[in-house]
């Protein structure tokens, strides 16, 4: 019986000596087999340090044409910031004493200054009592420079020994039915807003654990993370962005003098006054010449690039982060032997714009003067090489400086008039007010309620905010009124339906759309002013911008013959310029055209297209008949590694035609007709050159009637020169000027002065003889 009951025991230690080691066997087998790549990935991330390469974003170039030099529109650089964490800052008032001298900007607090006496002002006429309201403007002064840095210094001081934030915002966007389980809560010393706002107020919280652990439960964040956060530590207050080097350098220096160690008192540490201050490098992406060709460069935010070049080749200019890996030992140095491992970073690639710096320095000011001059909302201008397809000039006014593109959104306070109250559109919950700064026609520009004053609105201070940002030649479409009657006209004369000398009799307007119910016609296309010629040629018709002479080409050339044209000439497909959110042309299927809208169509109404593309279309009467795509790119330089290119290179963009869409004599007969027409407006004549030239004035409509009268259109004109051999081909646009309403005097005054520019920049020889 003994004997048995040790068998057993013996049995059972086997047993479990047999299980316990199978278990270790298959745990073996489960890390060093099936776990083998998790685990060993573990180890490489315990024992090696990784660290990005980052990037350089690629430049962006422009050209000059006399010098043949390149001039840098987007680089890059680093600037230094300084901060500050306070709760290791033991003495205050020495730092600030030490630092204020450094960082003071006596115009950066001018301006603040100004806006607080603005502000002051304002409220002061808020005040009912007549008494108390001048009692209030007297006391109303601008500091003088040395309270300005007094000021300043005091402020420094109270940020440096503020430990503890009074207000903390942890989120924003909440959903209503979070809102309502915060709330419900009651937690002490946390409060969300309507819009769903979420502040925390550490010094009212009695127990920052309970009140993280709630938001937790409710939010589904890191209880830890947000205990911390309410604890309200201020450890990080950015004191100064963007120092310039000198100012770097000295800061840097009195930190190593602080941090030093004083060899011939091996006892004694370093003071360490500063060790609460901390310098870092920034990155900045820089446009050297500030707002030239702002809305054809865009900007970058957040590291990405927004808008025109920076946006539309965002991927190719950012480049790859490369990677850098070494071994690390347990107090997290770096190792200098052993496995190392890089990935090496590829720079963006660099762009050259076909761009001619001088040509758009020059447009930009020719057209800033002609906007405000003609106090027009706004204008464009594109300039371009009609035989390459290149772009010489883009220019936008208003415009911005892609440094400081955050400052469109700056807002100023309006003061209504009684009689005017806020249009207000859009939805309940995200309401926009509109105010009507001229009504018949039409002028509104968007404002905001005042959040600190009931019943006030502030509007953006360049009235358009970030609409400025658009390049309106890409991204919108509109009708180009008689601008577009060359091409209508060469589509003519290309048919064979017209030649330059072919007579019709203007004595009457043409009546179209016959209605066989009333036995009438419902519509009767009248010139400008109801003015009549008798008869004329179609060089006459262009030079008196003749409507009813239009409509006698159009009839001729008939919708589906017309159509094809107008698709020949691109108005139905983008031009490809390879620029984001490119609009295509608004051109009904001739199908669906009656013909009053046949007749239309000719001069430009009805139809609808960008500046880009009335550009491109005319490339075809300047190019004989040979119509190229507009370009902005002239070439991209990749480095070796770049994605699609890792060889590395450069990319050529060349000219590249369309389509033949006119017979060369065709070309060559409009662009005399148009020659003439530039001749026959006595004022934009050039003393000695002759270019071909066409002005329009567009109607705009509203509840779907014309509108009429200065500050209603938008005014367009059309030039290219020399007449033999085009070089460079102009489109001005003007939204609704005030001043005067036509094309010709308010646009081609423009036009005119940018190629009289053109002429003598490119040293073309006068073909104008006394």
């Amino acid at each position: 019986m003994k004997k048995n009951l040790q068998l057993t025991r013996m049995s059972l230690l086997f047993v479990t000596v047999f299980i316990i080691s199978g278990l270790v066997i298959l745990r073996l087998f489960y890390l060093q087999i099936l776990a083998h790549g998790y685990y060993s990935e573990v180890a490489r991330t315990e024992q090696f340090g990784t660290t990005v390469l980052p990037a350089r974003r690629g430049e962006i170039f422009i050209e000059d044409y006399h010098s043949g030099e390149s001039y840098r529109l987007a680089t890059n650089t680093t600037l230094s910031m300084v901060y500050a964490d306070p709760t290791l800052i033991d003495d205050p008032d020495l730092v600030a004493e030490t630092l204020a001298p450094l960082l003071f900007d006596l115009e950066e607090e001018k301006e603040r200054d100004e806006a607080r006496y603005e502000r002051e002002n304002e409220n002061a006429w808020d005040i009912e009592n007549d008494e108390l309201r001048q009692e209030a403007l007297e006391k109303l002064e601008l500091k003088d420079d040395e309270s300005l840095y007094d000021d300043y210094l005091e402020d420094l001081k109270n940020t440096l020994a503020t430990r503890t934030r009074d207000t903390i915002l942890i989120t924003q966007d909440l959903e209503q039915e979070t809102i309502d389980k915060i709330k419900s809560e009651r937690l002490k010393g946390v409060d969300v807003t309507e819009n769903g706002s979420l502040y925390a107020y550490p010094k009212e919280i009695d127990n920052q654990a309970l009140v993280a652990n709630r938001l937790a439960d409710i939010l589904g964040g890191d209880q830890d993370r947000l205990a911390s956060i309410l604890e309200g530590k201020n450890r990080y207050v950015v004191l100064k962005n963007k120092l310039e080097p000198e100012i770097s350098n000295q800061i840097e220096k009195i930190l190593e003098e602080d941090r030093s160690f004083d060899e011939d008192k091996p006892s004694q540490e370093p003071p360490y006054d500063f060790i609460g201050i901390r310098m870092q490098e920034e990155y900045f992406r820089l446009y050297p010449e500030g707002e030239l060709a702002a809305q054809v460069l865009g900007f970058v935010a957040g590291g990405n690039g927004q808008y025109g070049i920076e946006g539309s080749f965002n991927e190719a200019l950012s480049g790859k982060d490369g990677v850098f890996t070494s071994k690390i030992d347990a107090h997290n140095k770096q190792i200098t032997v052993g496995e190392t491992i890089i990935e090496q970073s590829v720079d963006g690639a660099d762009i050259t714009l076909t761009l001619d710096r001088a040509i758009q320095l020059q447009v930009e000011r020719e057209l800033a003067f002609g906007v405000d001059y003609y106090d027009a909302d706004s204008g464009q201008v594109l300039v371009m090489n009609p035989k390459t397809g290149a772009i010489l000039a883009m220019a936008h006014y208003p415009t911005y400086n892609p440094n400081e593109f955050g400052e469109v959104y700056e807002k100023e306070r309006i003061n209504l008039e009684p009689d005017e109250e806020p249009y207000i559109t859009g939805t309940e919950e995200n309401p926009k007010h509109w105010l009507y700064i001229q009504k018949d026609p039409d002028v509104r520009i968007e404002i905001f309620p005042d959040e600190e004053k009931e019943g006030r609105y502030l509007a953006f201070e360049n009235k358009v905010g970030p609409e400025v940002y658009k390049n309106k030649m890409v991204q919108e479409s509109y009708e180009p009124g008689s601008i577009f009657k060359p091409i209508a006209m060469a589509a003519g004369i290309d048919a064979g339906e017209v030649t330059a000398n072919t007579t019709f009799v203007d004595d009457a307007c043409l009546p179209v759309d016959y209605n066989v119910h009333t036995g009438e016609y419902d519509f009767c296309i009248e010139n400008v002013g109801s003015e009549h010629y008798g008869i004329q040629t179609m060089t006459q018709v262009l030079e008196k911008s003749n409507n009813v002479g239009m409509g006698f080409v159009a009839q001729r050339l008939g919708a589906s013959l017309y159509y094809s044209y107008l698709k020949d000439f691109g108005l139905l497909e983008r031009t490809g310029i390879k620029l984001i959110d490119e609009v295509i042309g608004k051109v009904e299927h001739f199908d669906a055209w009656t013909e009053s809208e046949l007749v239309t169509k000719a001069y430009g109404q009805g139809i609808a297209m960008s500046v880009l593309q009335i550009a491109q279309s005319y490339t075809a009467l300047a190019n004989n008949g040979l119509m190229v795509r507009p370009r902005l790119i002239s070439k991209i330089q990749y480095p070796v590694g770049s994605p699609g290119f890792p060889e590395g290179g450069t990319e050529i963009y060349d000219t590249e035609p369309v389509r033949q869409v006119l017979k060369p004599e065709t070309a060559q007969t409009v662009t005399a007709m148009m020659t003439a027409t530039a001749e026959s407006y006595s004022q934009l004549k050039l003393d000695s050159h002759y270019y071909a030239g066409k002005s329009g004035t567009a109607q705009t409509f509203k509840w779907g009637k014309a509108l009429t009268g200065p500050g209603t259109t938008i005014a367009g004109f059309v030039g290219y020169g020399p007449i033999d051999t085009p070089e460079f081909l102009v489109v001005v646009k003007l939204d609704r000027p005030r001043t005067k309403q036509w094309g010709a005097e308010t646009a081609g005054p423009i036009t005119e002065s940018i190629l009289d520019f053109l002429y003598d920049y490119y040293t073309i020889p006068p073909d104008k003889v006394d």
